[in-house]
């Protein structure tokens, strides 16, 4: 092996072990690996922003202006609380309610932002019936992930899927992943109930209390609300439509968030623009400069090759392979990194002699948003969930959430093999 591609995995593998130790930053790590790769010479800096998708991070700021925007309208506030008054402010059926809530925002959303907004509004529901938040956080962040993984913008290793892969649209992901997100969901609810319906038992007169609140003083700015639902569907209109028009998602994410703040005033600018995680964007950048030198020294190639001889080149196999493999790696790794390093080694894949690349994208995508409800470090949503409660005085320990969690990501990554075995390999 050449000097480049050992100085190129050696890079990574260290910079990657820093960010599971979590002692520095993630985004600091991966930015120092990018400039290591280019100092270093193992690629070149216009190679280096040749690797970086523009899409994924253009559709991330978007999205983020679009929804920071519309969190200053109490709407979700207003969903939540009218959620917990059609449940009859019965804990068990507010569980459930706010489980799909969040399954349902976070594939229209993403799951980092809807559990931003929806943690805050679950402790006011759980505070006024006096009952530990705990379960209903734990189920939002598994219902997150699921529901994440049903679209193209739900769950960032979707999006970095939908911008290296052009065929997969909007409507592609949807019609894919969607149906097999309805069905783990539903397998999830009743597992749900019986895991944590005898802990949330509260008393008549507190849900009474909850009863008398009015959900119509949530919402703060009426016209703002609806200038942000107007622009929210437009931009929603235009994924599905994003194909069909010769768009990038990103060019329709963006000209939504301009197009909200133009109507909305300047005013809101600096304020919108906090509200884009520049930690994660950078983050994705480094990250993306990163993988470029496993790509560009042969090593992504020559990793997709002896995993096409283990598998022999099997379309089942291989698929199976990638999907246990993506939900276990991201069970335990961040699945950004994973992805990151996966899209080039199926692209690869594509040039070995497997000519049907559609069930290796659905079981990559499928297992790395899945497996991110193995554990409390799987996903970006569970570690800000647990951020919060914690802040709170509700830790959500790593051992306590495995032992939740693990269980019901195996379930769904065998629901999800079943579903890829009939949809797409029998």
């Amino acid at each position: 092996m050449e000097q480049q591609a050992i100085w190129a995995i050696g890079i990574f593998l260290v910079i990657y072990a820093l960010i599971i130790s979590e002692k520095i930053h993630r985004t600091i790590l991966a930015m120092i690996g990018a400039i290591l790769m280019i100092t270093l010479g193992i690629v070149d800096q216009d190679t280096a922003i040749h690797h970086i998708d523009f899409n994924t991070l253009g559709l991330l700021v978007g999205m983020m202006i679009i929804v920071g925007i519309t969190s200053k309208t109490g709407l979700f506030k207003y969903i939540a609380l009218k959620a917990a008054k059609v449940s009859k402010g019965k804990p068990k059926r507010i569980m459930i309610a706010l489980a799909v809530i969040t399954a349902v925002s976070s594939a229209f959303l993403d799951n980092v932002t809807t559990v931003l907004l929806m943690v805050p509004v679950t402790l006011s529901i759980t505070r006024q019936l006096r009952i530990n938040p705990l379960p209903f956080l734990i189920t939002q962040i598994i219902a997150s992930n699921v529901g994440g993984t049903a679209t193209l913008i739900g769950d960032p290793p979707n999006i970095m899927i939908g911008s290296a892969v052009k065929e997969l649209t909007f409507v592609s992901f949807i019609s894919n992943l969607a149906p097999i997100a309805i069905i783990i969901l539903v397998a999830y609810l009743p597992i749900f109930l019986w895991m944590f319906g005898k802990k949330i038992q509260s008393t008549p007169e507190l849900q009474q209390r909850i009863m008398e609140m009015d959900e119509r003083t949530m919402i703060t700015d009426r016209k703002l609300l609806y200038k942000c639902l107007t622009v929210l569907g437009l931009t929603i209109i235009g994924f599905f439509l994003h194909q069909l028009v010769h768009l990038e998602s990103a060019t329709v994410a963006l000209a939504g968030a301009f197009l909200l703040l133009l109507i909305t005033g300047e005013h809101m600018l600096e304020e919108a623009l906090q509200h884009v995680e520049w930690t994660t964007l950078f983050f994705f950048i480094g990250l993306f400069v990163l993988v470029s030198g496993l790509v560009e020294t042969g090593v992504i190639a020559k990793l997709a090759e002896q995993a096409i001889e283990l598998t022999g080149g099997d379309p089942l196999m291989t698929s199976m392979l990638i999907l246990w493999l993506s939900a276990i790696a991201s069970a335990f790794l961040d699945n950004i990194p994973f992805v990151a390093t996966m899209i080039p080694m199926i692209q690869d894949m594509g040039t070995m002699g497997i000519t049907n690349l559609e069930p290796l994208w659905w079981s990559l995508a499928l297992g790395a948003c899945l497996g991110g409800n193995g554990t409390l470090v799987g996903a970006s949503a569970n570690l800000i969930v647990a951020g919060l409660a914690g802040k709170e005085g509700y830790p959500i320990s790593f051992m306590k959430y495995l032992k939740i969690g693990f269980p019901l990501m195996i379930l769904s990554i065998v629901l999800s093999s079943i579903y890829l075995y009939v949809r797409y390999l029998m």
